[in-house]
């Protein structure tokens, strides 16, 4: 009897276990990550509000891919366009394909909101939109003019304007685009290391290796008082960040009138952004203003860099993944940019890390490449940083409106 037990006893708990082998899965482990390939997140609620306390984590709209999309409304305007710089129209240029245009960001684990430019102006009624960055921010800014500028009536254009008069060119340092029915204003400011340079007179800059400049790294640009009063503020910064700009152009780092020709980029690099995190957490007008800071636009040189043939042309569509290239090379700026952003949030702030890098790196396409802008000499450089519009940067700003959207974004007006 005793026997008989002992049998029935193992019989029953071995279908235990084979049970339990059989029903529960294997533990899942988040995967490697980085700032380029987006990291593991658990199941999303589409509907999540970023300050709900019950609510998901929010999108990571990063995460996904390019999917063909040939449907006319894929772009929300055209080339003609008139707020746009004559070097990001690349057919006009004599680009043959339109083939860059028909690409949609689809994320894995949640739904990318279709820019409504209507609803954003209504939500920006009376506010200011403010870009500040290199030259590739100017592409963004020049985006989010467009796409706005596409929900007013033909009847009303005039009624958008940029406020000095000055045309939309690469070589202005500040313009301000005016939405006159919203009393809204979409503005862009040079600042290509996004804290202050200084130039110096010519008289040192006679021999090789003398300072041409400094990178003040504990101090903004003289503009930046005006982005403080922003309602959305979008930074960026990156493209200047390399030895070729910077220590073999003549520009080197100061901090206060202390000139330093030994301090790495990447100390110098968090310290710009050190210089950020303490101007916008100690600005009164901020407090209540959407800051954004976008993380690294990769180039797309292959067979030699932007100064020495490199190219990009002939590419028609992205790729299905990279090279890892950019990720080696930049991933500890976009580290820096997350962990600042992060840092803001982290006092109440409405900060964000507006990634964008990952979908970027796959567009090689969406260059000008030779198709640069009427008068560029024939054998100047490809251009393989900024980006034909309509284009990728109309991403980014659809991505910006999500997270805006997410934030409530405009409420805080509505109920003044």
């Amino acid at each position: 009897m005793h026997a008989r037990h002992v049998l029935v006893s193992s019989v029953f708990l071995f279908f235990v276990v084979a049970l339990c082998t059989v029903v529960l899965p294997p533990p899942r482990w988040p995967r490697s990550t980085s700032f380029f390939q987006p990291s593991w997140l658990p199941p999303l609620n589409r509907r999540e509000r970023d300050d709900s306390a019950d609510a998901h984590p929010p999108c990571d709209y990063s995460d996904g891919r390019w999917v063909r999309d040939d449907a006319a409304d894929v772009t929300t305007y055209t080339e003609d366009c008139p707020f746009l710089d004559p070097g990001f129209r690349c057919t006009r240029n004599g680009r043959t394909d339109s083939s860059f245009r028909h690409w949609r960001w689809r994320p894995r684990r949640c739904d990318l909101p279709k820019f409504n430019a209507t609803d954003m102006l209504e939500r920006s009624r009376d506010g200011r939109i403010v870009f500040a960055g290199d030259s590739i921010g100017r592409n963004q800014w020049e985006s989010m003019v467009c796409m706005l500028a596409a929900a007013v009536p033909a009847a009303s254009s005039s009624r958008v304007y940029e406020r000095s008069g000055k045309p939309i060119s690469r070589h202005k340092g500040y313009l301000a685009m005016v939405f006159a029915d919203y009393n809204l204003s979409v503005e862009y400011y040079r600042a290509p290391m996004i804290v202050m340079v200084h130039r110096f007179p010519a008289a040192n800059n006679a021999t090789a290796g003398s300072v041409r400049g400094g990178v003040r790294l504990d101090a903004l640009p003289r503009h930046a008082d005006r982005w403080a009063a922003a309602d959305v503020l979008v930074l960026n910064s990156g493209h200047w960040w390399n030895q070729h700009k910077t220590v073999k152009a003549g520009n080197y780092f100061m901090v206060g009138d202390r000139l330093n020709k030994t301090m790495d980029i990447k100390e110098a690099f968090q310290r710009s952004l050190q210089t950020v995190k303490d101007w916008e957490l100690s600005s009164a007008q901020l407090s209540e203003s959407y800051f954004f800071f976008r993380s690294f636009s990769p180039s797309h040189y292959s067979n030699g860099t932007w100064n020495t043939g490199g190219s990009c042309a002939g590419q028609r569509e992205p790729p299905t993944t990279n090279n890892g290239r950019s990720e080696e090379e930049y991933s500890w700026m976009n580290a820096m940019i997350a962990k600042m952003t992060e840092d803001i949030k982290s006092h109440g702030r409405k900060a964000r890390f507006l990634n964008i890098t990952h979908m970027t790196e796959l567009r090689p396409d969406g260059h000008p490449a030779g198709h640069r802008e009427p008068g560029t000499p024939p054998d100047a450089p490809e251009d393989c940083s900024h980006w034909c519009l309509p284009g990728v940067p109309d991403v980014w700003n659809q991505i910006l409106y999500a997270h805006l959207l997410s934030a409530g974004y405009g409420t805080r007006r509505n109920q003044r």
